[in-house]
């Protein structure tokens, strides 16, 4: 399938690395003229190297005003954005309240949620006074079910909301608001976590539908589709893209998924 991106100018918050740098590199051979936009200015340069066309800036999401002037530079030196992706994001680890450090827990509120807000606020206005755009914002499967990550779950959990209550803000004003809800994909945050020994890869495997763990590059299609013009009647909707984890996990009180057929 190839979707037609060709000189729309898509901008990607955490496109140095995982599910980001996928979502860059899948739009671009669709066509788009990509922006990396990344707190690590290093990577985010040594991706867009590896894309044709693509430029490469650093950007904070949690800053307001930071955000703001890269759109503003963006819309003035490389033109009008058509497509934004937010993926800028951290992960933490599963503690408990207690030993979850209010620093951390405001760490990645910061990043998760406000971050995703301010990218939506700061390049979506500018698509609705132009009256076109789309943006798909990088929620998680978490978004819909009780886990360990109490900080990192009910961020995601306002991904999901947001990307509603923006889709009906903005949706007469011609910007569609999509997210996409990842399972557990092996990004390098999460290989970080199973080298810690803080997720068992095994036992994110057995608790999908599927058997097995997301690739990056289908998230990277799913945002892809959510972008380009084949899913113009879409918006609001958050797509989990997960290998049937949600589906899977209530089986798990009748003993589990049952085996492939022979």
């Amino acid at each position: 399938m190839t979707y037609a991106l060709q000189g729309k100018v898509a901008v990607v918050t955490g496109g140095a690395s995982g599910i980001g740098a996928a979502c860059a590199r899948t739009l671009a051979s669709h066509g788009a003229r990509l922006v990396i936009a990344d707190i690590n200015e290093d990577l985010a340069k040594t991706v867009a190297e590896g894309i044709e066309g693509a430029i490469s800036a650093k950007l904070d999401v949690t800053s307001e005003a930071e955000t703001e002037a890269l759109a503003a530079t963006i819309e003035r030196e490389f033109g009008p954005v058509d497509i934004l992706v937010c993926s800028a994001g951290i992960i933490q680890p599963p503690s408990p309240p207690e030993e979850l450090s209010m620093e951390l827990w405001d760490r990645v509120v910061a990043v998760d949620q406000r971050g995703v807000y301010v990218s939506c606020l700061c390049f979506g206005r500018r698509m609705a006074k132009r009256g076109s755009g789309a943006i798909v914002n990088i929620a998680s499967v978490t978004s819909f079910r009780s886990v360990p990550l109490h900080a990192y779950a009910p961020a995601k959990a306002a991904v999901a909301s947001m990307t509603a209550t923006l889709a009906s803000e903005w949706g007469r004003s011609g910007v569609r608001v999509n997210g996409i809800a990842p399972g557990y994909v092996l990004t390098p945050a999460l290989q970080k976590m199973v080298d810690a020994g803080l997720r068992n890869p095994a036992l994110l495997e057995a608790n999908s539908a599927l058997g097995r763990m997301v690739e990056m590059d289908e998230v990277a299609k799913a945002c892809a589709f959510l972008a380009s013009d084949q899913a113009s009647a879409i918006t609001g909707v958050t797509l989990p893209v997960d290998c049937g984890w949600l589906v899977a996990t209530p089986w798990n009180t009748y003993g589990g998924v049952r085996p492939k057929r022979d």
